[in-house]
């Protein structure tokens, strides 16, 4: 049912948890299903340099929230509009419909991000 990248994610979610150094934080939920994302990135000169994740929800949420702190990683405000539901899904090798929602969760967390970024927090 799932590919090797989104179980590989799961069971080994990359920067998960706080992040102390922490200058933007987001939440983002999926009233439908339940699941949370709490996203958390140190910028410095206008890139991500790190960025950490707390989730609550499924397999694919947790696997996208993986997947999304790396594609931030050393990544300017200008390029979180190449971070899209559609995007994240191809690059962990296709997502069930059924599970699409948690793309579309860390989706609308880099867009929550950059938005909170943009606005100067």
């Amino acid at each position: 049912m799932f590919s090797e990248a989104v179980l590989d994610h799961f069971r080994n979610p990359r920067n998960a948890g706080e992040l102390a150094e922490a200058n933007t934080v987001v939440e983002v939920s999926n009233p439908v299903c339940g699941d949370v994302l709490k996203l958390s990135a140190r910028l410095e000169q206008g890139r991500v340099i790190e960025a950490r994740f707390l989730c609550r929800g499924c397999t694919t949420a947790i696997a996208c929230a993986s997947l999304l702190t790396e594609q931030l990683r050393n990544r300017a405000l200008i390029g979180f509009a190449a971070i899209t539901a559609e995007s994240i899904a191809a690059a962990l090798g296709g997502l069930p419909a059924a599970t699409f929602h948690g793309a579309q969760l860390a989706a609308d967390a880099a867009r929550a991000l950059g938005k909170k970024i943009a606005a100067g927090s």
